[in-house]
């Protein structure tokens, strides 16, 4: 069995998924920070500076994912089109599709309306995690598929897991990695928010390192222009060979 390392990816060139004299998108591979912060001082390799050292041009961040998620990652190539293209995230313009792999069966479909709390970063010394200020967050669900495996993980004989398509309303830090956990399914990868047992069963039967979710299609009307541009990010390795594995493949075709 093929050993999946994400450390590899993270090594190579950006792959481009779109660019023209305006705007830039990436598919930013899972563990990748997108630009230097104190969470971790001593990362250099973050999307930021391969991209720019890449391309050969300064490019600015329209949006973010989390270190641990996969997928679209768009930038701009001047601070005013980055201006613009943030104020279409603002207000919701910008649609965000994402997959994700969660534990259990979650329900065909569904709403889940739950106010996030502040993410505060655990390398500050002495914050209060009680008075985290939180904000309205809303993400809207549908599950794909579903599989039963005949193996025991954790306290139960069998161990169900869904495929599970993500669209947020709202772009809160953690969302919705934070949203699947209140709801008992909790992506799969996850170490902040995930199950462990679950974690460490994918890691152990499939070489799976990474976090299950990927954002992977982006839909905005373009700043400058206006005219729809719709980019569609391909799953990574570690990913790919879940879907493969469980037959999943065909569920997410957004080509």
């Amino acid at each position: 069995m093929n050993t999946a390392n994400p450390e590899k990816e993270i090594n190579q060139a950006l792959e481009i998924l779109y660019q023209d004299e305006h705007l830039i998108a990436v598919n930013k591979p899972a563990g990748l920070l997108v630009h230097r912060s104190p969470v971790d001082r001593r990362e250099k390799k973050v999307v930021v500076q391969i991209l720019r050292n890449q391309i050969q041009k300064r490019v600015y961040p329209i949006h973010r994912l989390d270190r641990p998620t996969s997928g679209i990652l768009l930038f701009a190539l001047s601070p005013e089109i980055a201006r613009k293209a943030s104020i279409l995230f603002q207000s919701g313009k910008a649609k965000k599709r994402y997959i994700a792999v969660v534990r259990g069966h979650i329900p065909e479909s569904g709403m889940i309306d739950y106010p996030v709390k502040e993410v505060k970063d655990r390398y500050i010394p002495f914050q209060d995690q009680d008075t985290r200020n939180s904000y309205p967050a809303v993400t809207n669900y549908k599950r794909l598929s579903a599989i039963e495996l005949p193996v025991e993980v954790d306290q139960y004989p069998s161990t169900r897991y869904s495929l599970v398509e993500l669209i947020p309303q709202t772009g809160r830090r953690h969302q919705l990695r934070y949203h699947m956990k209140h709801i008992s399914h909790p992506i799969i990868g996850d170490t902040r928010y995930g199950q462990t047992p679950h974690n460490q069963f994918f890691r152990k039967q499939f070489q799976c390192n990474q976090l299950l979710l990927c954002a992977k299609e982006l839909t905005l009307p373009h700043p400058e222009t206006s005219e729809e541009v719709r980019i569609v990010a391909p799953f990574s390795h570690v990913f790919h060979k879940i879907l493969m594995e469980f037959q999943w493949d065909r569920m997410v075709s957004f080509e």
